[in-house]
């Protein structure tokens, strides 16, 4: 099949679930992990949004619930970067996709004052502490690996704390207030799958190009952090869960059975800083303009400014203002936006607000 940009764009935002006539679509927390395999999970708020645009009528206190029932959870299963996985998935996932970012760790020990023994004692603290049904802020977390005689000085605790996940012994729970908490992962996910390395391998490129594409073979490597020989196994083990298409020339990957959306591709969406759309790609030239590269990531600090995106082209950018009992929000135009423009930005914020539980207050600067 080949397809324009335009066309490629629209059927992207479908995979994405970013359209409003996507038609079948999943229903629940469970249901939108699964269908990514993965999500972008570094900043809770963000992924709580990335979450409840994708799920139509939810609140934040819906999907907070939907998280302490356990549809999916928090760790760090690929590119040493925490993402929200299926729960039943995380431990191959950190298995299978986190060995090169845990292989990696060496030096950053080093730098740390940090050697494997020492990180794998604060493994084996953390797990007798958790053991039974525990549950602990990252504080508690901290004093107990200090009781324990383990400096967490400086960026040690953040370390220890990823190594335990990243070791498959520990994950994230849902927050309790504003404080990140940890237990065991064998005890929050008791019956874990477990599929061999090729279907694992398979699985995840399935569900990638699935929705995320058109995607490319150097998109999926840099979205796992896989070499590029484990990403071809990966699409070869899908097999016929993927077709190839072309755009505009280049060769890219969908899910089977997919399509480019019909009508009007203008919809305009208001996403989180860190969702898919932006960081699920290496190459992102499709949505975003160089022009806008620096406004939407500033100094390349890895840091997601939010975004309004307009038949998938960034179009500006936003940020929740500081206030209370209201979603009062700031809009950076980054091309000319009309005053029917300007209303259409407007409609794409209401739904944040109604998941934040505020009345709407829009500026734009």
């Amino acid at each position: 099949m080949e397809m324009t940009a335009d066309q490629a764009r629209a059927l992207r935002m479908a995979s994405l679930l970013l359209r409003s006539d996507a038609g079948d679509r999943p229903t629940t927390v469970a249901g939108v992990v699964s269908w990514f395999g993965a999500m972008q999970a570094q900043d809770l708020n963000s992924v709580l949004w990335s979450l409840g645009i994708r799920l139509p009528g939810s609140t934040e206190a819906d999907v907070q619930a939907a998280l302490e029932r356990r549809e999916a959870l928090r760790t760090w299963p690929m590119r040493g970067t925490v993402h929200l996985v299926p729960a039943r998935d995380a431990r191959w996932m950190v298995e299978v996709l986190g060995a090169r970012a845990l292989a990696a760790t060496t030096t950053r020990r080093a730098a740390l004052g940090l050697d494997v023994a020492a990180a794998e004692r604060a493994v084996d603290v953390l797990g007798k502490a958790l053991s039974g049904g525990g549950r602990l802020t990252r504080a508690q977390c901290l004093r107990v690996l200090n009781e324990a005689g383990i400096d967490t000085s400086g960026q040690r605790g953040y370390h220890l704390l990823w190594y335990a996940s990243q070791r498959g012994v520990t994950c994230i729970a849902p927050n309790i207030g504003s404080e990140q908490t940890f237990v065991l992962l064998d005890e929050w996910v008791p019956d874990p799958r477990r599929p061999d390395r090729d279907e694992a391998l398979g699985i995840i490129a399935g569900r990638y190009f699935r929705s995320h594409g058109p995607a490319t073979r150097d998109d999926l490597a840099r979205w796992v952090g896989m070499t590029v020989t484990d990403a071809r196994r990966g699409i070869a083990v899908a097999g016929d869960a993927l077709e190839r298409v072309t755009v505009e020339g280049r060769e890219m990957l969908v899910g089977a059975g997919a399509s480019v959306p019909g009508g009007r591709y203008g919809d305009v969406v208001a996403l989180p800083g860190f969702d898919e759309y932006l960081l699920g790609f290496k190459d992102r030239s499709l949505f975003l303009a160089d022009e806008h590269r620096q406004a939407i990531c500033p100094g390349g600090n890895g840091v997601f400014q939010p975004t309004i995106a307009q038949a998938g082209r960034v179009v500006a950018t936003w940020r929740r203002a500081p206030g209370k009992n209201r979603a009062a929000v700031q809009v950076k135009a980054l091309t000319r936006i009309t005053t029917t423009g300007r209303r259409e930005v407007e409609r794409a914020l209401e739904p944040y607000a109604r998941f934040v539980g505020g009345p709407l207050v829009v500026a734009f600067g």
